[in-house]
């Protein structure tokens, strides 16, 4: 007579089964087609069930678009040095997912590149929010993440940064760090005097990097 399975075999078919709909639905965002008509698809996107940190920006820069790396690009140099990660850290799927509001390039307007389209967030957001059961610490990057995501925003991005412990830290909701905005860096000195240290410090411990 076959002995019942256990407890935790049952637990691991599980596990292993979760990863092969998310290793699924990921092909299917890969191969996204939704927004062909207004743009060039190249879907970039990173994600894991283990991961504990998601970032959410905006849309891909035309250097992201090109390499299909996600922060590949000077605002992701200075992303990175707030967060204190080096490169292979920040691309450990297993710790760190990437899902912006939009997967693509979303092409140039007249000052500067379009909005990220709808379509991502409308058609994928929650399929891989509901496959990544880990996840402790979603950083807000940008206007467009705060305003689907950061629960009683304020029109103001400045001051939903601002009130930044009102949501952390399951939500921290961050300036882009684009050279554009360099300028409002200059004038809110706080928040790489106050905010960036304890987000800092909270993501060392949720991916346990001390030595």
């Amino acid at each position: 007579m076959t002995k019942p399975l256990s407890t935790e075999s049952h637990r691991n078919d599980a596990i292993n089964e979760a990863a092969l709909q998310l290793k699924d639905l990921l092909s299917e965002v890969r191969s996204c087609r939704i927004c062909e008509q207004y743009l060039s698809p190249n879907p970039v996107i990173r994600a894991s069930r283990s991961a504990r940190l998601l970032i959410i920006g905006q849309a891909p820069g035309v250097r992201v678009h090109e390499t299909g790396i996600p922060w590949n690009d000077p605002s992701g140099d200075r992303l990175r040095r707030w967060l204190a990660l080096d490169r292979d850290t920040f691309y450990d799927e297993s710790k760190i997912a990437i899902i912006p509001m939009g997967f693509c390039y979303p092409e140039k307007g007249k000052s500067g590149d379009l909005p990220p389209r709808k379509e991502c967030y409308e058609h994928w957001h929650q399929k891989l929010l509901d496959s990544m059961p880990n996840i402790e610490m979603t950083l807000l990057v940008g206007q467009y993440a705060q305003r689907k995501y950061l629960p009683a925003h304020t029109q103001s991005l400045t001051d939903n940064v601002k009130q930044w412990r009102d949501f952390f830290p399951e939500f921290v909701p961050m300036i882009h760090p684009s050279p554009r905005n360099s300028y409002w860096l200059q004038r809110n000195p706080w928040f790489e005097s106050e905010l960036v240290p304890v987000v800092k410090e909270h993501i060392r411990m949720l991916l346990d990097l001390f030595p």
